[in-house]
């Protein structure tokens, strides 16, 4: 399935606007305890997909049952974050 990086850059500035407040792009901003830049729509595409393959690649470890480290783990928190995304099952 192809992904509609359009309507999910505009959900990402939606996401934005609502949790961290009004900010332009390129500036940064605090968000839960991370210091985060907003987005333009090419740096968004990219670290949405980079997001996407690093939250397939944890999800395909937890359903082998095999473990994950802490640095994955942050990384995944660190992405996610950039985007205003809650990692899959994660608190």
């Amino acid at each position: 399935m192809a992904l509609d990086l359009a309507a999910l850059y505009l959900e990402y500035l939606a996401r934005f606007d609502r949790q961290v407040g009004a900010v332009d792009v390129g500036a940064f901003a605090k968000y839960e305890g991370r210091l985060i830049k907003k987005l333009g729509r090419a740096d968004f595409a990219a670290a949405f997909l980079t997001y996407q393959e690093t939250a397939e690649r944890y999800q395909a470890t937890l359903e082998a049952g095999d473990t994950v480290n802490d640095v994955v783990m942050k990384l995944l928190r660190d992405q996610a974050a950039a985007l205003i995304l809650k990692p899959p099952g994660l608190p």
